[in-house]
């Protein structure tokens, strides 16, 4: 079956697409069950074959004769049960491995909230123990319906052949198997539900203990730590037992209450030998029947079994699947997208290349809270720029997330005239490309974390980025695995890392949070510009707090106490005071910075002033920050740098300490000190 056509919500589909593994398993399993037939038949005519040896009615080489042929029935049934058992097994990895992609790339596409909501722990169990446990449903579904349900009417076909009246009076009792498995389905869906969701919690705890575990021996707090996750460890347990009590003590009930049958053949057979019952029977004849019934009883008390195992199995598929739901909508979409972009390569149109993005009275808030920002408007067209800024908590985050249509929104976001919220997840993730705080790296090397599969050339991108240089001193180059979440590099890299992997796949409409923080200003200028370069056909919309770039922006967006501005910069240094006194603020303090700079080279003596750099270390330290904001007119603040220079190769040690106090909204302007202090070891 085409892959195109699986319909990944239909249970019947993936036994469809397994058709040939299929026919094996039917072949292979009528040839075994069948054969089993052949076993109390034989048994029967071995028994009579001695009762008549032992008369001398016959000689022993009969006997040998019919062990002869019963041994090679048996190894050929046994053969055909192998190649059976080959196939249903390879049947159940297909649907499993089938199963665990499409689930796996519903993952990929399900957004952030909607995750974080299902919850890390419950995600995992349903990726790997529901699909597990769904897939051995149906394997056994699949092995039972030969092992089982063909051996069940070839035993009772022989039990009818043989004595049809005893044959209804012995079958009475397996039925009650099957009731009895069909009342307690409730119980053991219960149950077996119960167990998944602490499965799901205890996956949770268990992966929260690695992830946060330097955090918690840091802090001390492992003894609590560890006591939470025992209260996790229990209540799995508990529910572990209650769903293995039902799974695995009602089996035996069933094959007892199956069992109780042969008190029947017991009693009327004996009968049927002596001439009194309703046939006439020999030796042979009630050693087959007897044989008969009891592997009957035995296939029947698993028929049961079964049903626990599918009833387990519509438990795990409740659970996964409104996710082979959205994996099917997905792939009609994906359809229809496909086709659409066929038919706009033939005529030549293209919805994303003139696209533009149009806010109109756009306003935001989470359920039930008062909105983080309204009423705002602007129009951003590809070749842009467009700047976000304004004070902390100002919601800027939150408007670059608000493209991502993770949340309603209020109001009108639209690209090429279309609403992204009326977009689907698939046409969206086409359109918009995100760059967060985390920069969310693969635990992979440098090249996959950029290219994530194309085969493009990766250090165009690290070029672009300025990182090209410090990978190529690295000891695997481009090779270089990254670690869990970029762990090996500096926030910097990291963040370059993942700026190269968004240019690399570039979309139409790109949202930057803040990819600039962890830069230098003399890297972050030569970045902004291959950005620039990069970028001519695409609207980016840039959010941070550093403004000095803010000029060359197309558009700036100023975003304070819930309300924006869309303008030019040069517009808003001469319409909005806090805008002008924040950009001044920030000149000021790089203009500051670099006299300070430069007054601890003189002291210092540096020898490399042609170059410009400072070997060796330089360690610069946000020491502290505090930001007042008063009725919104006055704002308040203190920033304190320190930062230390080690010149060794050259013999000096020097500091420089920087200190800034501001307190505008009453005129008094800004107040900036600077100390440096150098000492030569030598002289």
């Amino acid at each position: 079956m085409n892959k195109k056509k699986l319909h990944p919500d239909r249970i019947l589909d993936y036994f469809r697409a397994e058709w040939k593994v299929l026919a094996l398993i039917t072949v292979s399993g009528l040839i075994y069950n069948l054969g089993l037939m052949a076993g109390p038949w034989f048994e029967g005519k071995m028994a009579g074959c001695l009762m008549r040896i032992l008369s001398g009615a016959e000689r022993f080489p009969a006997m040998l004769r019919l062990a002869s042929a019963y041994v090679i029935v048996i190894g050929l049934v046994q053969l055909a049960r192998y190649i059976k058992r080959f196939y249903v097994r390879r049947f159940a990895n297909n649907v499993n491995r089938r199963m665990k992609r499409i689930l796996y790339r519903t993952l990929v596409h399900k957004s952030r909230v909607e995750l974080e909501k299902e919850g890390a722990g419950n995600v995992i169990t349903k990726a790997i123990s529901d699909v597990d446990d769904c897939v051995e449903g149906m394997r056994k579904f699949t092995t039972e319906i030969f092992d089982t349900g063909v051996a069940l009417l070839g035993y009772m076909g022989m039990l009818f052949y043989y004595d049809w009246r005893l044959a209804l009076c012995s079958l009475i009792f397996p039925p009650f198997s099957y009731i009895i498995a069909e009342k307690m389905k409730r119980i053991v869906q219960r149950t077996g539900a119960a167990y998944k969701e602490q499965t799901g919690k205890l996956n949770a705890a268990t992966l929260d203990r690695i992830t946060n575990a330097i955090t918690y021996r840091v802090f001390g707090c492992e003894k609590e730590r560890g006591e939470d996750y025992e209260v996790h460890l229990k209540e799995y347990e508990r529910a572990a037992v209650r769903a293995n009590i039902w799974n695995a003590a009602l089996p035996p009930v069933y094959k007892v209450i199956a069992m109780a049958g042969t008190v029947m053949i017991l009693y009327f057979g004996p009968k049927n030998i002596l001439g009194s019952g309703w046939t006439s029977w020999d030796v042979a004849a009630f050693t087959t029947f007897l044989a008969c019934y009891t592997k009957l009883s035995d296939k029947s008390s698993k028929a049961a079994k079964l049903f626990n195992a599918v009833h387990k199995a519509q438990v795990s598929w409740k659970r996964i699947h409104p996710y082979m739901e959205w994996a099917a909508q997905a792939e009609e979409e994906d359809e229809i997208a496909e086709q659409t972009e066929k038919f706009s390569a033939k005529t030549g149109e293209s919805h994303t290349e003139h696209g533009v993005i149009s806010a109109d009275h756009l306003t935001f808030s989470y359920s039930g809270s008062a909105p983080i920002f309204e009423d705002l408007s602007f129009t951003a067209k590809p070749g842009q720029i467009i700047g976000i800024t304004g004070p902390v908590a100002c919601g800027k985050s939150t408007l670059g997330k608000t493209f991502l249509c993770e949340y309603p929104y209020e109001g009108h976001l639209t690209y090429g005239g279309r609403e992204l919220s009326s977009c689907t997840e698939q046409e969206r993730s086409r359109l918009i490309g995100y760059l967060g705080h985390d920069p969310e790296l693969l635990g992979d090397s440098i090249r996959n974390n950029v290219l994530l599969g194309d085969d493009s050339d990766v250090w165009t991108w690290l070029r672009a980025v300025c990182f090209d240089e410090e990978v190529r001193e690295m000891e695997d180059r481009e090779d270089t695995v990254v670690g869990n979440s970029g762990v090996r590099l500096s926030g910097g890299q990291a963040a370059r890392l993942a700026l190269a992997r968004m240019l690399c796949h570039g979309k139409p409409v790109m949202i930057l949070d803040d990819p600039f923080s962890a830069l230098d200003r003399s890297t972050e200028k030569q970045v902004f510009e291959h950005l620039k370069e990069l970028s001519k056909d695409r609207i980016v919309f840039l959010i941070s707090h550093r403004l000095y770039l803010f000029p060359e922006f197309d558009q700036v967006i100023w975003m304070e106490h819930g309300t924006g501005t869309c303008s030019t910069h040069e517009k808003l240094m001469a319409e909005n005071k806090q805008y002008a006194e924040l950009y001044h603020a920030q000149a000021a303090e790089k203009e500051s910075a670099n006299d300070a700079e430069e007054m601890q080279k003189k002291e210092c003596g540096a020898e490399n002033k042609a170059s410009g750099e400072i070997r060796k270390t330089g360690d610069h330290r946000l020491m502290g920050m505090k930001t007042v904001g008063k009725g919104g007119k006055s704002n308040e603040w203190k920033e304190e740098y320190q930062c230390g220079i080690d010149h060794r190769k050259n013999g000096h040690a020097g500091k420089m300490a920087f200190h800034r106090d501001r307190s505008d909204g009453d005129g008094s302007g800004c107040r900036f000190s600077a100390s440096a202090s150098c000492s030569r070891k030598n002289h």
